[in-house]
């Protein structure tokens, strides 16, 4: 069996500019990184505004497992398979973070036969984008730092300072650490820490901004600190908002790519799906719906994070209108949610597939309730039987939705034809009723609320007495009325990972409420989330190398 890495370097690509060419892209719209990446200039935008937008596909998943489900497979699978069935369609991704690729969970350029291309380059450092982003950030923290040192006129105080540093890896050494030793003219000593790049606020802000000049006012609107009376100190305060833009000036432009099968890919941004909403940038998605028939995106984790926050959050801000959902299952996982043990998850168990599909039945329910038609991608798995396949696929259908097998994996789009022309079906004849589940204006309960009885299925929720006085705090500064961006654990719909299927009985116990002003959302806490991972005990970057000839080996 080859490997991803082998069967990447073996494709045949296209230059860039013929990518181009089959979405009506020139030249001059290009701005090259190589012979086979390029960034589209903001310009197509403005060009194509009157031209109307193409049809928008969302793929999400259920609850993840150790299993796994292969979502980004089945997106890019689907859209090359949207291609072989003459549909013009672009696929939009996220881009990889180098802190999983080499760590323990590794790239997101799809796999088997239903990847992007160069494959290598996207899961490392692409053109950049990742290193404009910590450098901006970084760039406020140090501002921040510097205004402390000269003099504090902001009246800052040093133990209520928010805004840490960032990395684009991960590395756990730093999650905690005292900066400004040394003596006076190091600055002023205080506690700090690292998140990983895809944690930061401004991750965020480049995900939701349309244009430049909104990045700018949103990265002005942070609040990075608050002063000794309580008041909060935005980056506008420290006149960062400026220098940092300049520095996403060519980040901001989205990233063009291909597939395998040399279907056109964006690939821009890559937001935490707990931390923050877990999707490629609007620009990206923005310039897919204008450039194509069909665009396909996807949602990081689970439907109950990442399709819920696509939802509530993305398409609010970039008033998308959602025409079908795409949920991706297998065998294996709907066997695991089922309680069958990792070794044996290969035998055919109708009683644990029974008792796991209730995970997928929520998720089904919840798309629905967004008034999205919903459609259940099987990504097979040589070791499914029939008789297991039959189950989901007719028990699907009663819930009123539709199950289709698809093996893009091993066979690339021609193993996502029957996916294609049921995403086309359901997209022609069954129209979007799309719409939020909550209004931003209602208060920080009532949305939390909503999101963890319809969403999760709670009974309600808890709040510790901290995030009961965070809440005091927000509403009295009037930043209350912003979506909420749940930082939830993915592995559970509830905010116990130990909690599998569908739980039921259970209450959400939210125990902090942080501001994220600039990206236009609150973020709120339960549960443990890590916002820098540490390695595991054997990283992936043991494995990987680059030989003396220039092949790379061990990426996945």
């Amino acid at each position: 069996m080859k490997t991803d890495v082998q069967i990447a370097q073996e494709a045949k690509m296209l230059p860039v500019t013929e990518v181009a060419a089959k979405l009506g892209l020139k030249e001059d719209d290009l701005e090259h990184y190589g012979k086979y990446k390029a960034k589209v200039n903001l310009e197509v935008l403005d060009r194509l505004k009157d031209k109307p937008d193409g049809k928008l596909v969302l793929v999400t998943a259920i609850t993840p497992t150790p299993a796994g489900e292969g979502k980004t497979t089945v997106n890019i699978g689907l859209s090359m398979a949207l291609n072989k069935i003459g549909k013009n369609a672009i696929t939009t991704l996220r881009e990889p973070s180098l802190g999983p690729s080499f760590g323990i969970k590794g790239g997101a350029a799809g796999g088997g036969y239903a990847q992007v291309l160069p494959m290598e380059d996207i899961n490392l450092h692409f053109t950049g984008d990742f290193h404009a982003i910590t450098t901006a950030h970084n760039l406020i923290a140090a501002l921040l730092d510097n205004h402390i040192h000269q003099g504090n006129a902001l009246n800052i105080d040093p133990r209520r300072v928010l805004w840490k540093r960032v990395l684009d890896m991960n590395d756990r050494a730093l999650r905690n650490i005292v900066v400004g030793l040394g003596g006076k003219p190091n600055g002023v000593p205080r506690e700090d820490g690292f998140d990983i790049t895809v944690a930061s606020e401004i991750m965020a802000i480049f995900c939701l901004s349309k244009d430049l000049e909104d990045f700018k006012e949103r990265v002005g609107k942070i609040v990075v600190a608050y002063t000794y009376d309580g008041d909060p100190v935005f980056a506008k305060d420290l006149k960062a908002q400026g220098a940092a833009t300049l520095l996403m000036k060519d980040a901001i432009k989205p990233n063009l790519v291909q597939t395998l099968e040399n279907t056109p890919a964006l690939i821009h941004g890559g937001p935490f799906a707990n931390i923050a909403h877990g999707c490629n940038s609007v620009l990206a998605t923005n310039l897919g719906l204008k450039l194509a028939d069909y665009t396909i995106t996807e949602a990081g984790f689970g439907a109950d994070l990442g399709a819920e926050k696509f939802f509530n959050i993305k398409s609010r801000f970039a008033e998308l209108k959602p025409d079908a959902t795409v949920i991706v299952a297998t065998v294996r996982a709907l066997k695991h949610h089922g309680g069958a043990k990792k070794d044996e998850l290969g035998n055919e168990n109708l009683e644990a597939l029974a008792k796991g599909y209730e995970n997928l039945e929520k998720h089904i329910e919840n798309v629905n309730k967004f008034g999205v038609p919903a459609i259940v991608a099987i990504n097979k798995f040589p070791t499914d039987t029939d008789a297991e396949l039959d189950y989901i696929i007719k028990r699907t259908e009663e819930l009123g939705s539709v199950a289709v097998l698809t093996e893009v994996w091993g066979k690339g789009g021609e193993g996502g034809i029957e996916l294609a022309r049921k995403v086309v079906e359901v997209v022609e004849n069954k129209p979007s009723n799309f719409k939020p589940i909550y209004d931003s204006n209602e208060s920080i309960k009532d949305k939390i609320y909503k999101i963890a009885t319809e969403v999760y299925g709670a009974d309600g929720v808890d709040y510790t007495k901290s995030c009961e006085k965070k809440i005091k705090e927000i509403e009295k500064i009037g930043l209350d009325k912003m979506p909420i961006c749940m930082a939830k654990t993915q592995y559970s719909l509830s905010d116990d990972p130990t909690l599998l299927a569908r739980p039921k009985g259970f209450k959400i116990t939210v125990r902090d409420i942080r501001i994220s002003a600039g990206a236009g959302f609150l973020v709120a806490l339960t549960g443990e989330i890590m916002t820098m991972p540490g390695l595991p005990r054997v990283p992936a970057a043991n494995n990987i190398d680059i030989l003396e000839d220039g092949e790379i080996v061990g990426l996945f």
